[in-house]
């Protein structure tokens, strides 16, 4: 591998552990890596490699504009509302639109900017933390140019906020619920920006002020904007996937303060309305797709225990007044991952993905000692694309991967 020598200090990651990505890129550098960070190593670099020659994306290249006639906001359609009416001439929308849960609308992937937010968002991330394990230039210099043209370039570049964010044909309202689209991907560009910000070929002094500048406008919509007030009040897994962005994007200015106060919050506040005395987590278990929803909130769990040990909070060790801990609601998942859809008494539509559980898991064995999670990683299907959370170390979204 090509590159600069091994640096001192670990890097001033948000979400990950820095010290434990210095050590796994010193086990990597001295040959000394085991076969699992190997194999890691070798999955996020063809990630990496695809993104080199794929994209930039931009909000510019959606089809039609959003309300406001500015296509630099970001636009995206809610994906389980349908037409409840044929079209026709007088009804050309089919409204009114009704919501069918877990059943996705082909018509919202007819707007680009969903799909591109999430190819792009991974790709600055797999080519930030390549360029980090490699010290190859051109995986930061593509990383670059990928957050130039999202976020900074003046003609590419999306305008802080999410108002245009799942709009629901023929409705006029307002609402919080599109903000996920941002929520459960965005908290892993931190991690980008940070790993850049060491010295990445490429990444400039303007880059990194441009990015903060965008970053402080951003939360300032996600906390004072109608739509963020009424996702901050979600109490399912939109309102905990807001407040770890949220304190993500704060640890990340430097705001360690006001991320650590979120963290805290957070736990006596959604601690006991979303998990049950069994660790069982009743609001997402009455969604159509029950399995996939637990563990998309153990995600925004997982991230905020990650971002949480970064700012001094341990949310493993943290008990609710029903005696719940966050080990005891991912051991209820154990059954489900180890033998799928027949251990899981619950309503999942579609496909019943056991591998999804793989990150939370590894989550749970390292920071909460969770002999069962760990246990089950040994005999539970991994991710089809390789298990990369020996050079990750963290929890990952549950978007579809990067192509």
């Amino acid at each position: 591998m090509s590159g600069t020598a091994v640096a001192a200090s670990p890097p001033h990651t948000v979400v990950t552990d820095g010290a434990k990505l210095a050590n796994i890129k010193q086990a990597i550098r001295s040959g000394h890596a085991t076969k699992a960070q190997r194999d890691a190593l070798k999955a996020v670099l063809a990630k990496a490699d695809t993104a080199l020659t794929d994209g930039p994306w931009s909000v510019m290249d959606k089809p039609t504009a959003p309300p406001s006639g500015d296509k630099h906001d970001y636009l995206s359609q809610a994906p389980y509302w349908w037409a409840s009416q044929p079209k026709t001439p007088e009804n050309p929308q089919g409204c009114p639109y009704v919501s069918k849960d877990g059943q996705r609308n082909p018509e919202a992937d007819a707007i680009t900017d969903h799909t591109y937010r999430m190819w792009a968002w991974d790709a600055m991330y797999y080519l930030s933390l390549a360029w980090y394990y490699t010290g190859d230039a051109k995986y930061a210099k593509r990383a670059a140019l990928d957050i130039r043209t999202w976020f900074l370039d003046p003609a590419t570049r999306m305008n802080p906020n999410m108002t245009y964010s799942q709009i629901i044909p023929c409705k006029t309202t307002i609402s919080g619920t599109g903000i996920i689209d941002s929520t459960q991907s965005f908290s892993q560009l931190m991690d980008a920006f940070a790993l850049l910000d060491g010295g990445a070929p490429g990444w400039t002094g303007k880059d990194r002020s441009g990015i903060k500048a965008w970053l402080t406008q951003y939360l300032s919509w996600m906390r004072t904007s109608p739509q963020a007030k009424l996702e901050l009040a979600a109490t399912n897994n939109h309102g905990t996937f807001l407040d770890m962005q949220n304190a993500t994007i704060s640890a990340y200015l430097g705001h360690r303060d006001a991320a650590r106060k979120i963290v805290l919050d957070a736990e006596q506040k959604r601690f006991p309305v979303q998990f049950a005395a069994d660790g069982s987590q009743p609001l997402e278990l009455s969604r159509t797709m029950s399995w996939h929803y637990v563990n998309f909130n153990l995600t925004a769990w997982g991230r905020m225990a990650e971002v949480g040990k970064n700012l001094g909070v341990d949310v493993w060790k943290y008990r609710a007044a029903n005696g719940v801990t966050l080990r005891k609601v991912v051991d209820q998942l154990i059954p489900g991952a180890l033998h799928g859809a027949a251990a899981w008494p619950h309503q999942q539509i579609g496909v019943f993905d056991q591998s999804i559980a793989a990150d939370i898991f590894h989550a749970a064995a390292e920071e909460a000692h969770d002999a069962d999670a760990a246990a089950a990683l040994k005999q539970m299907p991994l991710p089809a694309g390789g298990d990369t959370w020996p050079v990750r170390v963290s929890c990952f979204p549950l978007d579809p991967p990067l192509r």
